[in-house]
């Protein structure tokens, strides 16, 4: 076994449960990428845009959960933050259609800005939010029948 491209720490933890799972699983997709990228030397081009693509799409759900939070309980600093997610976006989107047609590739470049640019932004802009939403009565963990867990779990 390999090790990771990119280590979960409880450093990278904001505190809510359903919010460290979905960066989790943002890690793991992006250790999967490097994987299939780096370890596997790109044996499977369309392996590789399957997990980018699932990549992106997971990242854009986890950002429509966050910034859902951002407006239900008034986050001051919601402007900003949606505004780095858009600007990811953006970057990923033009990223997925240059490998799509072949105009780019998947390469340790790619992984590293991909990486660098997760744990900046939980470590300078999410770990902002956790404080607020625990604040302002957001559920610590799964256990406390949060929400989301209801909505996820029909719990």
């Amino acid at each position: 076994m390999s090790k990771l491209f990119v280590e979960w720490s409880d450093e990278l933890s904001v505190g809510i449960e359903e919010i460290d799972e979905q960066h989790k699983i943002l890690v793991d997709l992006i250790n999967r990428l490097f994987e299939e990228t780096v370890v596997h030397e790109a044996a499977n081009t369309a392996v590789i845009e399957d997990v980018l693509h699932e990549l992106i799409e997971y990242t854009v759900i986890h950002f429509a959960v966050e910034e859902s939070l951002f407006r239900i309980f008034h986050y001051p600093a919601t402007e900003s933050h949606t505004h780095h997610h858009d600007e990811l976006k953006a970057q990923v989107l033009e990223i997925q259609k240059k490998v799509k047609l072949g105009e780019m590739q998947v390469n340790v470049e790619l992984l590293i800005f991909l990486k660098k640019w997760l744990e900046q932004h939980i470590l300078y802009e999410d770990k902002l939010y956790g404080p607020f939403l625990l604040e302002q009565g957001v559920k610590k963990s799964w256990a406390e029948k949060s929400w989301l867990g209801k909505i996820w779990r029909g719990k």
